[in-house]
Order: structure tokens, then sequence, then C-alpha cells
């Protein structure tokens, strides 16, 4: 395929009729749209299988196949489609604050986001956060954005260059309902990651991303963890938990079977999975641990 029949492929995926203009509008309204129709989720790492994050891989999976992924797949995937916009990029890698563990002082760098040229003027974009939706922000100090869900994000900086907790602070202020959970229940600037701007090699994400599908003992490695955004609120399922936010109203489900949830799988999250994969999930295998 093309680098045109790719970008067409991805943007009947991700359900927009024209492709956006390379500029700050057009980066928010593909990036919606992408995490509108691509689900985040980790069912391969629980399904025991191999992560692949070269571009081949995760445009087959998240566009050919219509299956979902976790932020080194995602942002794989969009950092290559804005690159066929018009939009240069480079990625950077973060340190996840949002639900830290007890006891841990500092998280390793265990996701990936982008830093995109507008015009010469830096933004970040994140079509593969799971925690919440991130929308486009300008790298300043004290950039703010508000979401269709209610929530406020900002961006700061808050230390030097080399500085290890990062140079920049992504926080969000808004209701924890539209979470994966690990939001704090109010409504106050919670930290979602760190990061700053040395540069990124190939290598790196291959590094990190290996450490995230198979460390164990890990949300990734132990959970089923999908989540999606939805215009004006938010789905998340962990394991069986069906959390959704939609028009500031909250609904907690459990999912009862592997038929159901690959109905919820299909419906709500818009991921193409076959029944005998759901069937397999520890969840429903009543295996914990599967072999990575």
């Amino acid at each position: 395929m093309t680098r045109s029949d790719l970008l067409s492929a991805y943007l009947r995926r991700v359900r927009l009729d024209a492709a956006p203009t390379p500029d700050a509008e057009g980066l928010a309204r593909l990036q919606a749209a992408h995490r509108q129709t691509i689900g985040f989720e980790n069912l391969d790492v629980r399904l025991g299988r191999p992560i692949r994050i070269d571009p081949q891989a995760a445009f087959d999976k998240l566009v050919t196949r219509e299956r979902g992924g976790y932020c080194f797949e995602q942002n794989r995937l969009f950092s290559d489609m804005l690159a066929a916009l018009g939009m240069p990029n480079r990625p950077l890698l973060a340190r996840v604050w949002l639900g830290l563990a007890p006891g841990l002082d500092t998280p390793p760098r265990s996701h990936v986001l982008l830093l995109v040229d507008l015009d010469g003027m830096p933004w970040i974009a994140d079509a593969g956060f799971g925690g919440s939706y991130v929308p486009p922000l300008p790298l300043v100090d004290g950039a703010t954005a508000q979401t269709g869900d209610g929530a406020m994000h900002r961006l700061r900086r808050v230390g030097a260059v080399g500085d290890l907790a990062g140079e920049w602070l992504l926080e969000r202020a808004g209701p924890a309902k539209a979470t994966d959970g690990r939001g704090a229940p109010h409504g106050d600037w919670q930290p979602q990651y760190g990061f700053d701007l040395a540069p990124v090699a190939p290598i790196d994400l291959e590094q990190c991303n290996h450490w995230t599908a198979t460390r164990p003992d890990t949300r990734f490695t132990t959970l089923q963890i999908v989540s999606i955004a939805l215009p004006g609120g938010f789905a998340a399922m962990t394991d069986r938990r069906l959390a959704l936010y939609r028009g500031g109203e909250a609904s907690i489900q459990d999912i009862g079977s592997a038929a159901d949830y690959h109905a919820v799988l299909t419906d709500l999250f818009r991921l193409t999975i076959s029944a005998a994969e759901v069937a397999a999930l520890p969840v429903f295998a009543g295996d914990p641990r599967p072999e990575q």
C-alpha cells in the first residue's frame, strides 16, 4: 500500500470523511476521532502474545484488523498518520504519576507521547493514554484546555533539563469517574505524567515496550484493561468491571460472561476480536498468570 492508501484506510478507521488540516484544529480533530474509535487495550499481553511496535505491525493491528492497543502501538500509528498529513512529530517518554503504586517513589518511563511541530510551534499530542482523555496542548508553561467530559488539563514546566522526574508535568482536574478509576475523587489538579524533551531512539521505545508488556505484577500483565473516549465522556473496563461516564452521569456494572464481555468489546470499544480469544483471556479461563 502507498502512503496515500495507508492514510485513506486510517481515516476510514477513525470515521473521518476528509483529512484534517495540518494545524492545531486539525490535530485536535484527528486525535479525538482516533481516541473515540480505536480502543485502548492490553488484551494481547494477557493472551501471551508479543507486542510489536514497528509501523507495519501497528497499522495492521489497529487499522486492518480493527483491534486496539496501548500507548506504544497507538502513538506509533498516530505518529505515522500525523507525518503523512504534514504534521512532523517525534516521540517523548514519560513517567506516569496517575495511580502511582504504593511505595514507588519514581515510576519508570512506561508511556510514550508525541511532540508535534505545527508551523514552528511545539505541541504535545497523545492518542495512547488509557487513563483518561488527554487533549493536545501547546508546549507552554501554564497552557490549559477543557475536554467534553468536563475536565480541565494543564501543562506546567516543573523541572530543569535532565531532572529525573521530568521537565514538564501534565495535570488534570475534573470528574474522577471520567477516568479508568485511578483518578482521585476530587476536582483538584492531579498529576498524570511527567516528561522531558530528550531525543528518543527506536531502541528506547522497544525497551520500554518490552518492559511494559512483560514485567511481572504490573497493571498490564495482571489485569485486562480496555478504555475509549466518548463524546462527552469516557468508558473503561478493568477485568469484568465496566465503568461508564456520559453526560455527567456515571454507572458501573460487572460483566458476567465471556459472551457479554465480547459484545461490550465489539459494541462499545469498537474492537474486532473473536469469541474464542475472549474465552481464552485469564479472567474467563481461570488462569491469572498466563505465560508471557
